[in-house]
C-alpha cells in the first residue's frame, strides 16, 4: 500500500462517521455527519462521504479507503444492491468512489466490517464461531466462521434485522412487515419511549417540549442514562425482542459468543440484560447447552469504520 492515510467511513441510516485508522486499528481524527436519507438522489450520498474523507484526511494522501455501508453488497463487493434507509439500488459505489478520491477503494456490509474488527481486536478475537449484530437505525448482522465472515451465494448472508418475526407486523423500510429490526432498533426504542410518555412521568417530555413527535433516540439514551423509568422500560422492550431474534439466530449458528454493536450498545447492561434474560427464555434446549455469551462490541460505535479500513488494507475474499 502506498504512503498516505488509510480512512475507513461507515454510513447508516442517520449518519456517516469517518476516521484515519492505522495499521493497529487505532482512530485517528473523526468526523460524523447526517445521512442526507433515503429520499435523495444518490450522488448526494455520495457527497457526503466523499466530504467525510477529504475532512478526516485533511490535506494528507489516501493510501485507501473502506466504506461499511447499511446495505446489501453484492459478493465482489462492487455494488450496494439495495439499501433500506438510503437510496442505493445496484449502485456501482466502489469504482464511483476510486473515481472521485483517486485511491483504491473497499466495500463491504457495515455489519461485516464491524465484525471483521471485533475479531481482529476485540470482543470476538479467539473466538471460532461468533455472531455479531448491529443495532442503529435498524439491525445488521454478520456471520463469523475462523476470522472469516461468511457471505453467502449473493454477498448478503447476515441481513438479520429482515427475519419475519410479527407476521404482518409493524411495516418496515424495507417494504415487508414484521421484520426483527421494527421491533428492536433505534427507530423501535423511539416508538417504544413516545407511547409509553403518554400515561407516565418522563424527562422526555421536558426534553421534547411536550411533543413526542420530537423525542430522538439519543433523547432515550440520556434519559435512561438520567435513570428515567420510560427511557428505561423503552430500553426493555428493544432488549426483549433483541433476545428473542438472538435466541433464533443461536439456534440455526450455536455460535460461542453474540457481539452487539451499533449505537444502540451504548446502553450496556440496559439492553443486554433483557436480551440475556430473553435469550435464556426463548432458545431451544437452554437447559441442556451452554449458552454464548452476549456482550457488548469492545470497539463499540467505531467498529464499522475500523473494519472498513481493514478491507481497504486487505480487499475482501
Amino acid at each position: 500500500m502506498s504512503d498516505g492515510v488509510v480512512v475507513g467511513v461507515d454510513i447508516g441510516g442517520t449518519k456517516v462517521l469517518a476516521g484515519v485508522v492505522d495499521a493497529d486499528g487505532r482512530v485517528g481524527r473523526t468526523a460524523l455527519s447526517t445521512t442526507p436519507g433515503r429520499r435523495v438522489v444518490t450522488s448526494q450520498v455520495e457527497d457526503a462521504l466523499v466530504a467525510a474523507v477529504h475532512e478526516v484526511a485533511d490535506g494528507r494522501s489516501l493510501a485507501g479507503v473502506g466504506v461499511a455501508a447499511a446495505g446489501f453488497v453484492d459478493l465482489a463487493s462492487e455494488r450496494v444492491m439495495f439499501a433500506p434507509h438510503l437510496p442505493w439500488q445496484g449502485e456501482p459505489l466502489r469504482d464511483l468512489l476510486a473515481q472521485r478520491l483517486g485511491c483504491p477503494v473497499g466495500l463491504d456490509n457495515d455489519a461485516n466490517c464491524a465484525a471483521l474488527a471485533e475479531a481482529r481486536y476485540g470482543a470476538a478475537s479467539g473466538a471460532s464461531s461468533a455472531l455479531m449484530i448491529t443495532m442503529g437505525t435498524g439491525i445488521g448482522g454478520a456471520v463469523l466462521l475462523n476470522g472469516g465472515v461468511v457471505r453467502g451465494a449473493n454477498g448478503m448472508a447476515g441481513e438479520f434485522g429482515h427475519m419475519q418475526v410479527v407476521p404482518d407486523g409493524e411495516a418496515c423500510e424495507c417494504g415487508q412487515r414484521g421484520c426483527w429490526e421494527q421491533y428492536s432498533s433505534g427507530n423501535a426504542l423511539v416508538r417504544n419511549a413516545r407511547a409509553l410518555m403518554a400515561g407516565q412521568p418522563s424527562v422526555l417530555v421536558e426534553m421534547s417540549g411536550g411533543s413526542p413527535d420530537r423525542v430522538t433516540g439519543p433523547m432515550v439514551t440520556s434519559a435512561a442514562e438520567q435513570g428515567d423509568l420510560v427511557a428505561r422500560q423503552a430500553f426493555a422492550m428493544v432488549g426483549g425482542w433483541l433476545g428473542v431474534g438472538t435466541a433464533n439466530l443461536v439456534a440455526a449458528f450455536d455460535p460461542e459468543i453474540v457481539v452487539i454493536g451499533g449505537g444502540l450498545s451504548a446502553a450496556g447492561d440496559g439492553l443486554l440484560h433483557p436480551a440475556r434474560a430473553a435469550l435464556r427464555r426463548a432458545v431451544v434446549g437452554a437447559e441442556h447447552r451452554a449458552l454464548p455469551d452476549v456482550v457488548a462490541a469492545r470497539l463499540g460505535p467505531l467498529a464499522g469504520l475500523v473494519g472498513a479500513a481493514l478491507i481497504a488494507r486487505q480487499p475482501v475474499s
